[in-house]
């Protein structure tokens, strides 16, 4: 019972993170796309996107809890010092010390959140992706360095434009198809941007790539 207590401290405090995945590769999407960087995949998601990828991530209890410090030291260990957090959904769990550590070893500091959570921590880029089974809390706007909206059906054009409104001017807008319907949504994606110009195309480059 003690441990449970102490675990559940720890994890409140951000000092563990359900850990999913760590690993060293290139980045995939959006405004970094094509940069090396460490990616930090922690479990634990309920927005219930029906497209996710990783639908593995979503159930916390199935990732043990791992010390943020070691998480860290390996983070340490490769050349580029650009570490993206991602999910699941980070959000969930505090991460002002994890931040706090990386920074110290000056790293940057990059998260990939739907921003369905009150968001926490240091961070030199703030990826919202918001999902309309929980849409973004208002506060997570301003916050957002990039937003990218996935495109599954032509309906996600006009989700996009409302999203697009709350978030400031430097925001760096994106429209990334969702894999499984990437055929089919590419071209009318390519004509909004080209009518659209303030919205730029992402590509899931990784997968292109096969590369995790």
């Amino acid at each position: 019972m003690e441990t449970k207590e102490k675990n559940t401290t720890l994890l409140e405090q951000g000092m563990e993170l359900p850990l999913m995945e760590e690993f060293y590769t290139i980045q995939g999407e959006g405004f970094h796309s094509g940069k090396p960087a460490y990616f930090i995949r922690v479990g634990g998601c309920d927005v219930g996107c029906h497209w996710c990828d990783v639908k593995e991530s979503w159930d916390a209890s199935l990732h043990p809890l791992t010390a943020v410090d070691a998480i860290v030291e390996n983070a340490g260990k490769f050349p580029a010092k650009a570490v993206v957090v991602t999910g699941g959904e980070p959000s969930m769990y505090n991460m002002n010390y994890i931040t706090k550590q990386l920074k110290s070893k000056g790293m940057l500091t990059f998260i990939e959140t739907s921003g369905a959570y009150h968001l926490t921590g240091i961070w030199d880029w703030v990826c919202l992706s918001p999902k309309k089974t929980s849409a973004p809390l208002q506060e997570n706007f301003a916050k957002a360095n990039e937003l990218k909206i996935i495109v599954h059906n032509k309906n996600d054009f006009e989700w996009a434009e409302k999203n697009a409104a709350h978030v400031g001017d430097d925001c760096k807008l994106f429209l990334q198809p969702e894999w499984s319907k990437s055929k089919e949504m590419m071209s009318l994606i390519v004509e909004y941007a080209m009518q659209h110009p303030r919205w730029n195309v992402s590509l899931q480059t990784h997968k292109y790539m096969n590369i995790p």
